[in-house]
């Protein structure tokens, strides 16, 4: 009996040591909603694949302060709806430290109206949208790893008004990311002297583009800007050349060059100028592109190329990686943010990141691509 009852405070003492090593080896689960059917499919996809192969990497190196990432993706078929649903049922189900790569406009703002970051004290890092509405409402839980959509019509517009081009054109979604940016180009387009000729719109998760292909060749415009899905924008590019409008046609970050050649060909694809929002991910000389041709090269990621999309995925990923790193063992929600916002000037590879506590957007970096009649991207 003396035996026992001396043990009993020993052993107490060896569990009580043990208690951190062994809260530091458990899995630092990361949660992302986004669509994984539907035609923004791919997009959800390379953004996921691209974060994976981020954590992959870092956990084949003994994960971060020990402790492995887990990255656990719903599919919310970019409905906002299901988005805001299937982001409370995964945290109660998986109370992740913190979300990453939510995909659309509406989707991340019905998740900052319903209050579900703000209820979890949860930070979103890495969405796919540079919407002013969203930039503008400096969520205190949103850290965004990209450039805005009204940096990326500024480039756009900047780039051709200098060169005479004055009658512009604008495809849009209908629904809250199309007529954000849409407003966006409209103050673009003004302040540089041009002129809105035409705007068509197209059906969210639809590609009915034929209205709009028609209404804006018949207003004659220099340029087309686009502001669409891959999906979308193929078919408005595939159906107004296929009329003869042989407008200069321009897509933002949203559309992927590779998909467009694969949905209609590179007879109607070459030509397209696009966006883009992180650097080309065929450029080995930018030291964040060497890093993820390396580990795509040592991981071998199943169905995904590692284009733009990818790359601003696995961009994602490193950020939090970083602020988990700065987090410490052991880290929360609020430490994660925290850390986050400490991040200035953040080197990830020759893109740079910087938050503070009034600045969650983090990247200014916008390039414009064109395609070429090998389907490549030139600068």
């Amino acid at each position: 009996m003396k035996l026992i009852s001396f043990l009993g405070p020993v052993l107490a003492a060896f569990v009580a040591g043990l208690a951190p090593l062994c809260a530091g080896a458990a899995d630092l689960v990361v949660g992302q909603v986004a669509a994984f059917s539907g035609p923004l499919a791919p997009t959800g996809s390379h953004m996921r694949a691209g974060a994976q192969l981020y954590f992959d990497a870092v956990n084949a190196e003994g994960g971060i302060h020990g402790a492995k990432i887990r990255l656990i993706s719903k599919d919310d078929g970019y409905k906002s709806a299901e988005t805001v649903r299937l982001a409370r049922e995964m945290l109660k189900e998986s109370q992740p430290l913190a979300f990453i790569g939510f995909v659309g406009t509406g989707n991340v703002t019905a998740i900052l109206e319903e209050k579900v970051l703000a209820e979890a004290g949860i930070p979103l890092v890495a969405v796919r949208t540079g919407a002013a509405s969203v930039v503008e409402r400096k969520d205190p839980l949103l850290f965004m790893t990209r450039a805005s959509y009204a940096a990326e019509v500024q480039k756009i517009i900047d780039q051709y008004a200098t060169t005479g081009y004055n009658r512009f054109a604008v495809l849009y979604q209908d629904d809250a990311f199309g007529r954000d940016v849409l407003g966006s180009a409209e103050q673009a387009i003004k302040a540089a002297g041009g002129t809105l000729v035409a705007t068509g719109s197209y059906k969210k998760n639809t590609t009915d583009v034929g209205a709009a292909v028609k209404s804006i060749a018949d207003a004659k415009p220099q340029a087309v800007i686009m502001i669409a899905n891959t999906a979308a924008s193929a078919e408005f590019l595939k159906q107004s050349r296929e009329i003869g409008n042989s407008a200069q046609y321009v897509a933002l970050s949203v559309t992927d060059a590779a998909q467009v050649v694969q949905r209609i060909g590179i007879d109607k694809a070459a030509g397209l100028v696009l966006t883009q929002v992180v650097p080309d991910p065929d450029s080995p000389t930018v030291p964040l592109i060497r890093e993820i041709q390396n580990n795509f090269a040592k991981f071998k990621p199943k169905d995904v190329t590692a284009n733009h999309t990818f790359v601003e995925g696995y961009l994602g990923a490193k950020v939090l990686g970083e602020a988990l790193r700065r987090a410490g063992p052991n880290p929360t929600r609020q430490k994660v943010r925290e850390a986050l916002e400490t991040m200035k000037n953040y080197d990830a590879g020759e893109v740079f990141i910087s938050f503070s506590a009034t600045r969650h957007t983090g990247s200014r970096f916008v390039d414009i691509t064109i395609l070429n009649q090998a389907g490549k991207l030139l600068r």
